[in-house]
């Protein structure tokens, strides 16, 4: 029998949303994880770390990052989704 996944807020299965967030959000958060500007491409902008980690950030205004890209990014950043939440909180 297969085991079945909970997907109420407490149990283990539980895939919380993540907000949606616009560039200047994003940038606010990489460069309180120490990442510089490196460099920019039309509406692209590309920070990096001390470790050598790029990350690029489309800068449209008026336009939400996808959770698809945003997740990417987190993961970039070395950072759980819960350390995210905290991050956005502080800004």
């Amino acid at each position: 029998m297969p085991s079945r996944i909970c997907r109420c807020p407490d149990g283990p299965g539980f895939d919380m949303k993540l907000p949606l967030v616009n560039a200047k959000t994003i940038i606010k958060i990489l460069v309180l994880k120490g990442y510089k500007q490196v460099r920019q491409s039309g509406s692209h902008v590309q920070f990096k770390n001390d470790k050598g980690i790029l990350i690029t950030v489309p800068l449209h205004p008026g336009r939400d990052i996808g959770r698809g890209l945003l997740r990417k990014i987190i993961r970039d950043m070395e950072l759980t989704r819960e350390e995210f939440i905290k991050l956005l909180e502080k800004i």
